[in-house]
């Protein structure tokens, strides 16, 4: 397939023809006759989290709503994402493993077709086809699936989320920011900033996670007319920086002054009592010594401005509960979450100079006009320098830290690896159901392995939706996932495997056996020598390589991955990072 112009791509996916009412809801199709018996559906999905950082799956931070929402639901514990920021949402958008979205990689075009870092012309995403079945189609929060950061034009906008099904939006466009000054915060169509935006002014301090929420309860409480809605919910919390207010952060103090070890060790225990883990599944090495941490208060408050962050959300999340209350949808919504990758182990602003806050603003103030699009902004929109390092206390928007390795360990608990890696604390995410008017089997755990391909089959499934074979003309790849409703009671479904890859690192998991490695993928396929061979049914945790011990069964699952990287565009391989731009 041949690179796409994007003007014939505006004319592929229909930009310029939709029909969007500034007030609220599109018109509905002929499809959405009646609303009756069909659920209202909300997708939840956090970033940069462990499967152990929420209350109602191990962990000692506060989320009662979420806790809540499994208590009347259900819990899945061997759901899965792929490994990143990026490759997820394209995932999840589009119902394909990402490569055949056009995002196998992160958002550069490296010259082959899934590796393009735009959303492919052969998809549909999740809104587009929700609105084929009458829905009206929102999202609040982080896209991160174009290049188109700095568009000179509309047309350079044809994969912004209004272009791609949504009828209104306020997010972010970029992968990463400032929660108290993100870059690329866009309403609809238009770049915003927190001071100029015309159309929410919280009644205390603005933050990002928090105007996500308020923004999806004003989706729902000004939704008009009797279709049903799709809202994506996708917030930025917990990715880096480390920023939440004050006030949530004072609760976690001194909550981590003991270190990695003991958290660990609490949360293990109480998974398995949750029933999360099995008793049989050991707790991997650790990856930090809290012994060799010098300035421990700095690395105890990175990890209490994360929880504050989960804690921040969860409120957020009860905000979106209770307007859905207000206006009677409740029971006949169904609420999705879960998380993008496992918890991040980067090094983000670790490492510099740690330098204090300035006494006054170094700098010009920007002006409530001036969007930053840069991740890392070089000041503060009041002047103040950006600080980054040892010693810098995390939380404040002149901050900019990530957790580091040894708190993502933790949040993995009890798996090996971080977000990057197809290890299963790179994959593994909570998987919260709640749908009082459909879900029955309240407050039980369903261990079905699952996927993010499966959310668009769900969604299409209790939607009504038929999923097209060609969308504007073009044809239209197939769903990969399956319908979860069958195991909301409790009823299996059958599949050949779930696949990963993502920088060469790879995974097959077919029934209980997983073949994993590190950097497996050559340019042709994958090197057999590198592949681990792990029985996850006695042992999830990937202690016990048994790939010495049975040679022919990961030569047969190396040959089933071979067929997939060929058959969804993950070879050819390209290992190029995309060519700089010159500057002027």
């Amino acid at each position: 397939m041949s690179k796409l112009n994007r003007r014939d791509f505006l004319k592929v996916v229909g930009v310029g023809s939709l029909a969007l009412s500034a007030g609220g809801s599109a018109p509905a199709t002929a499809a959405a006759k009646s609303s009756k018996g069909r659920p209202n559906i909300i997708v939840i999905m956090s970033d940069d989290m462990g499967i152990s950082d929420i209350g109602c799956y191990g962990s000692e931070i506060d989320t009662p709503v979420l806790d809540k929402l499994a208590s009347n639901g259900l819990r899945f514990t061997q759901f899965y994402n792929t490994a990143r920021c990026c490759p997820t949402r394209a995932c999840l958008m589009t119902g394909l493993y990402p490569h055949q979205a056009g995002v196998g990689h992160m958002m550069g075009d490296r010259g082959v077709d899934g590796y393009r870092g735009e959303l492919s012309k052969n998809c549909m995403t999740i809104a587009e086809v929700m609105k084929t079945a009458g829905y009206s189609t929102y999202m609040a929060g982080k896209w991160h699936v174009t290049k188109a950061i700095n568009p000179k034009s509309e047309d350079d906008k044809f994969n912004w989320p209004r272009q791609r099904g949504f009828d209104r939006f306020y997010g972010t466009i970029h992968g990463a920011g400032s929660l108290w000054d993100p870059n690329t915060l866009t309403r609809d169509n238009k770049y915003i900033t927190p001071v100029n935006d015309t159309e929410y002014k919280p009644a205390g301090e603005w933050f990002y996670t928090t105007a996500i929420s308020d923004n999806v309860a004003r989706y729902i409480s000004e939704h008009k007319g009797d279709n049903p809605f799709f809202i994506y919910v996708a917030y930025t919390a917990a990715h880096w920086p480390m920023h939440a207010p004050e006030k949530d952060i004072a609760k976690y103090k001194g909550k981590y002054d003991a270190g990695y070890g003991p958290i660990r060790k609490a949360r293990h225990a109480k998974m398995k009592k949750l029933g999360i883990v099995e008793e049989k599944w050991g707790l991997s090495p650790q990856a930090e010594n809290w012994g060799n941490v010098k300035n421990k208060p700095w690395e105890a408050r990175n990890m209490e401005v994360y929880a504050a962050m989960i804690d921040n959300m969860d409120q957020g999340i009860g905000t979106i509960v209770a307007e859905l209350k207000k206006q009677g949808k409740l029971d006949n919504t169904l609420i999705l979450f879960f998380q993008d990758n496992g918890g991040c182990a980067e090094g983000m602003g670790r490492r510099g100079t740690g330098k204090p806050r300035a006494d006054k603003p170094t700098k010009p103030p920007m002006g409530k006009d001036v969007l930053q699009t840069r991740m890392i902004p070089a000041q503060t929109r009041d002047g103040y320098p950006m600080r980054m390092g040892e010693g810098v206390m995390a939380g404040a928007g002149d901050t900019y830290i990530g957790y580091g390795r040894g708190w993502a360990n933790v949040s993995d608990t009890p798996f090996r690896e971080y977000k990057h890696w197809v290890h299963e604390g790179g994959i593994s995410t909570p998987l919260i159901v709640h749908w009082p008017a459909k879900v029955k089997d309240a407050g039980k755990l369903r261990h079905t392995p699952s996927h993010l391909i499966d959310i668009m089959a769900t969604c299409v499934d209790v939607s009504g939706a038929t999923y097209p074979k060609t969308y504007k003309d073009q044809p239209i790849k197939p769903m990969e996932g399956l319908s979860l409703v069958p195991v909301f009671d409790d009823k299996p479904i059958k599949r050949e495997a779930i696949y990963w890859e993502h920088e060469r690192n790879c995974a097959i998991r077919k029934g209980k056996w997983k073949l994993v490695g590190k950097g497996v993928l050559g340019n042709d396929g994958p090197n057999v020598d590198r592949w681990e061979l792990y029985d996850i049914e006695a042992d999830r945790s990937e202690l016990n390589n048994l790939a010495a011990e049975q040679p022919e069964r990961v030569k047969e699952m190396s040959d089933m991955f071979l067929a997939y990287c060929k058959r969804a565009n993950v070879i050819p391989f390209s290992g190029k990072r995309p060519a700089k731009k010159k500057k002027k």
